[in-house]
């Protein structure tokens, strides 16, 4: 008998720190898509990052725990944070693909200002054969250039691009550290349960 088709969504990124934003955009494409769950998958050594002081990956993917724990539909994985060296989606899409049966799909979540980047990743064409993007559109993005660009590689790759627009809510991670630096609140920025921990542990200081 053939197993049950799930739909996953992937949610990556730092997470540094996780924030209302990623929750609430992953919960409307979880409804929207009709996604069975969603993965968050905090990143271990990014390698886009090799200029930005990026914080641990245990504290960040704790705090993913945090986050997420009262929602039945999210889950998180650490499959990134325990690899060695940099961390690369090709290599996390065809671990997934081992892990779940043949016939599941998969859906990772960008924001729409990375769909003109995705001709950098590391075997981007074999990423386009392995998941379905969801782009994610936010206030500022030029709505216009991203949609041509996402046409242009499916005609190009064959890529699979959904373009969306979820609530608008304009909350950065970049943002919450400097406000802890200056000594400024992220109540209501972030889970409680998130905002305990950065103070336990003393993050962004």
């Amino acid at each position: 008998m053939k197993s049950e088709c799930l739909r996953i969504g992937i949610s990556g990124g730092t997470f540094d720190p996780i924030h209302y934003g990623h929750l609430i955009a992953a919960q409307e494409i979880r409804e929207r898509l009709n996604l069975d769950k969603i993965i968050f998958i905090p990143v271990g050594d990014p390698p886009h990052k090799t200029d930005i002081e990026v914080t641990g990956s245990i504290h960040r993917l704790n705090m993913v725990k945090k986050a997420i724990e009262s929602n039945p539909f999210f889950e998180v994985s650490s499959i990134e944070v325990d690899r060695p060296g940099y961390t690369y989606t090709v290599d996390t899409l065809m671990e997934l693909k081992e892990k779940y049966p043949e016939n599941c799909k998969f859906y990772f979540i960008i924001g729409a200002d990375t769909v003109p980047q995705l001709v950098t990743w590391k075997e981007y064409r074999k990423v386009f054969t392995l998941c379905q993007f969801v782009a994610v559109m936010r206030p500022g993005f030029d709505s216009e250039k991203i949609c041509s660009e996402a046409r242009r590689l499916e005609r190009c790759f064959s890529a699979k691009i959904d373009i969306i627009d979820t609530p608008l809510i304009e909350i950065s991670s970049t943002d919450i550290r400097k406000r802890i630096r200056e000594s400024r609140s992220i109540k209501y920025l972030v889970p409680e349960s998130v905002e305990e921990y950065i103070y336990a542990n003393g993050l962004y200081r």
